[in-house]
């Protein structure tokens, strides 16, 4: 992927650049997260992490790259996991491993997400009215609206729309000899079928 630029920045929102200054972080994150940590969530009790030959995630680069395309993309964990090599399960396990390390690289960089205006407000170096300002939008004046003539009709309140056409479902015809039924076995039913055909149970 890092011949392709343009691809590389759909799929994770960064371009090489940005991604390689995050890379460092990223990886620092992820050992100290892994020295505490197992990969299934587990307190570390006794060896210390290590790459296995087979392991889907390999380098700092893999384990950054999987998580920001899940990130962008946000595709089924089956997909994201095949894309990678993995089952869904160990796909689950890497993604909730790395999203809290992706947090604390961005903290450590001051680019994490603000939670709060103050600290908005702090970031931008500007007072908590004017980071408001770039929060919540100035609320625009409502349209006029034209004056309905007299004795007219009050416009109803809610949306209405109406039938463009005809309805392009597929339509069953019940006044067929035999319908087929989508199972083995029929239920006992206390309607009399003398008077009307009888259903097939057969496929």
């Amino acid at each position: 992927m890092q011949d392709r630029p343009t691809e590389f920045l759909d799929l994770t929102s960064l371009t090489l650049d940005e991604f390689q200054q995050l890379v460092p972080p990223f990886e620092a994150a992820f050992q100290a997260h892994m020295a505490a940590w197992r990969l299934d969530g587990k307190p570390r009790t006794a060896r210390q992490l290590s790459v296995y030959k087979n392991c889907p995630l390999p380098t700092p680069e893999d384990r950054l790259f999987f998580l920001l395309t899940y990130l962008k993309t946000y595709s089924l964990q089956v997909v994201q996991g095949r894309l990678f090599g993995m089952g869904q399960s160990k796909a689950n396990q890497w993604i909730h491993v790395l999203l809290p390390v992706l947090l604390a690289a961005l903290r450590t960089l001051g680019d994490a997400p603000t939670r709060s205006l103050a600290a908005l407000a702090q970031r931008l170096g500007v007072s908590e009215a004017d980071a408001a300002m770039v929060v919540v939008p100035l609320e625009e004046t409502p349209a006029p609206v034209a004056a309905e003539p007299a004795g007219a009709q009050a416009s109803p309140r809610l949306p209405m729309t109406g039938r463009n056409d005809a309805s392009s479902a597929p339509k069953t015809l019940l006044h067929r000899p035999t319908v087929l039924a989508a199972r083995k076995k029929t239920t006992p039913s206390k309607t009399s079928c003398s008077s009307m055909p009888c259903l097939s149970s057969s496929f």
